[in-house]
C-alpha cells in the first residue's frame, strides 16, 4: 500500500471514530437515565428536555459548520468540536445544578454536527469521487457500531464501574481523540470565497423541500425517539426485561441500520422508484410499532423486528437525496445538510412529546405512561407516510400535466 493511500485511509479512519464517538454520546441518556434523574431530582418530562435539546444543538449548527468546514477545513474545525463534545459531558460530573448538563447536552449536539459533515468533506479530500459512495457507506457502518455500543455494553459498565466513571472514561478519550485529529488530518487548501447566502435562501425556500423534510421528520421516531432514549425503559417498564436485555434490544434498530442504507438504495433502484420505497419504510414501521404496542413479543421477535425497523430507518438517506433532487445542481449539497438539520430537529420534538405525555400519565415507572408515550411514534410515522403519499402524488400530476401542455405546444408549433 502507497504512503499517500495509508495517509488517505488513516485520515479518514480518524474522521469515521468521531462519528461512532457522537453516536455513544446520543444514546448515553438512554442508559443512564435512572442515574440521571435521581442525582438532579428531575421528572421524565424535565429528562426528555434533557435528551431532547441535543437535535437542537445539533440541528442550528449544521449549516454554520456545513460553511466553516468548507472555509477553515476539517482539521480545526472537527478538532474544536470535539472538544465541544467533551466539555458538553463535564457538567454531569462536577454539578449538581440541573441547568448545566441542559448547556452541557446542547454543547454536545453542536459539537457532534461536525462529524457527518466532517466524513463528508474528508472523503471528498482524500478519495476519488467514485469511493465515495463505499466510503461513505463504511463510515456510517462504523458510526453505527458506536450506537450499539451505546446501549448493553455501556449499561455494563455503568453497572461495574459506576456511571460517573464512564462518562470521566469517554471525555479522556474525547481529548486524546481531539489531539489525533488536530496532528493527523491536513489543512484545507484552497478554501472557497464566493458568498452563499443567496444559496441558502434558495434551498430554505423551496417549498418541496421542505415538505419532503417535515414528512420524513415525522418519521424518525424509531431511531431518535425509541432506539436513543426511551427504548430501554419501555422496554423495563411494559414487557419487564431485565436492564441488559432492555439496552441490548433497541441497538438492533442500529445494527438494522447498517445494512439498511446499502440495501434500501438498492431495493429503491431495482423498483425504479425512491417514492414508494420510502412510504413502503414507513408503512412497515408503523405495523411494527402498533404490534409492539399491542401484543407482548418475545425477545426473538422483537429483535428480528427492530432489525427491520432499522433497514427501515434509512429511508432517511432517500429523503435526503430525494430533497436534493428539487433544487439546481449546484447547490444539492447544501440542500443536503438544509435537509438533514431540519429532519433532526425533530428528535426534539419526539422527545419532548414522549417525555410530557409520560410525565402527565404518571412517570417512567409506570407502564401504562409509557405506552401512550411510545404511541405517538406509530401515529406520527403513519402521518409522513400519508404526508408523502400527497406530495408525491402532487409531483406526478404536476408533471404529467407539463408533459401533456409540452406535447400540445409542439403539436400547435
Amino acid at each position: 500500500m502507497s504512503t499517500s493511500r495509508m495517509i488517505a485511509l488513516t485520515v479518514w479512519m480518524i474522521a469515521s471514530i468521531f462519528y461512532a464517538y457522537q453516536y455513544i454520546l446520543r444514546v448515553m441518556p438512554n442508559i443512564m437515565l435512572d442515574d440521571i434523574m435521581q442525582q438532579f431530582h428531575i421528572s421524565a418530562a424535565t429528562f426528555g428536555q434533557f435528551s431532547g435539546v441535543y437535535y437542537i444543538g445539533y440541528s442550528l449548527m449544521h449549516l454554520p459548520i456545513g460553511i466553516m468546514l468548507d472555509r477553515y477545513g476539517p482539521r480545526k474545525i472537527i478538532t474544536a468540536c470535539t472538544l465541544l463534545t467533551v466539555i458538553g459531558l463535564l457538567p454531569l460530573i462536577f454539578t449538581d445544578h440541573w441547568v448545566y448538563p441542559i448547556i452541557g447536552r446542547v454543547l454536545i449536539g453542536m459539537g457532534s454536527s461536525a462529524a457527518i459533515l466532517g466524513v463528508f468533506k474528508i472523503i471528498r479530500m482524500t478519495f476519488s469521487e467514485e469511493r465515495f459512495p463505499r466510503m461513505l457507506s463504511l463510515s456510517v457502518m462504523i458510526g453505527l457500531i458506536g450506537a450499539i455500543y451505546g446501549g448493553g455494553p455501556v449499561s455494563y459498565m455503568c453497572d461495574v464501574f459506576g456511571y460517573k466513571t464512564v462518562i470521566e472514561f469517554f471525555a479522556v478519550g474525547g481529548i486524546a481523540l481531539a489531539s489525533l485529529t488536530y496532528w493527523i488530518i491536513p489543512d484545507l487548501k484552497n478554501p472557497p470565497q464566493n458568498a452563499v447566502i443567496s444559496d441558502i435562501k434558495a434551498a430554505l425556500t423551496n417549498g418541496r423541500v421542505i415538505w419532503t423534510c417535515i414528512f420524513a421528520g415525522l418519521m424518525v421516531g424509531p431511531l431518535e425517539g425509541f432506539a436513543d432514549v426511551w427504548g430501554t425503559a419501555f422496554l423495563k417498564q411494559v414487557y419487564g426485561f431485565d436492564g441488559t436485555v432492555a439496552a441490548s434490544l433497541p441497538s438492533m434498530i442500529f445494527i438494522g441500520m447498517c445494512f439498511g442504507a446499502p440495501l434500501l438504495s438498492f431495493i429503491a433502484e431495482k423498483v425504479g422508484n425512491y417514492p414508494a420505497t420510502i412510504v413502503g419504510a414507513g408503512i412497515v414501521m408503523t405495523g411494527i410499532f402498533s404490534s409492539l404496542l399491542i401484543w407482548q413479543l418475545s425477545p426473538e421477535i422483537l429483535s428480528i423486528g427492530f432489525v427491520i425497523v432499522g433497514i427501515c430507518c434509512a429511508y432517511q438517506i432517500l429523503a435526503i437525496y430525494k430533497a436534493s433532487t428539487y433544487v439546481h445542481e449546484n447547490i444539492a449539497g447544501l440542500a443536503t445538510a438544509v435537509a438533514n438539520m431540519i429532519i433532526m430537529t425533530f428528535g426534539y420534538v419526539f422527545h419532548t412529546i414522549i417525555g410530557g405525555i409520560v410525565n402527565m400519565m404518571g412517570g417512567p415507572n409506570t407502564p401504562q405512561a409509557l405506552t401512550y408515550g411510545v404511541a405517538v411514534i406509530p401515529v406520527a410515522l403513519s402521518i409522513g407516510a400519508i404526508g408523502f403519499v400527497f406530495l408525491f402524488s402532487a409531483e406526478k400530476t404536476k408533471k404529467a400535466t407539463q408533459q401533456s401542455m409540452h406535447a400540445q405546444n409542439l403539436e400547435q408549433a
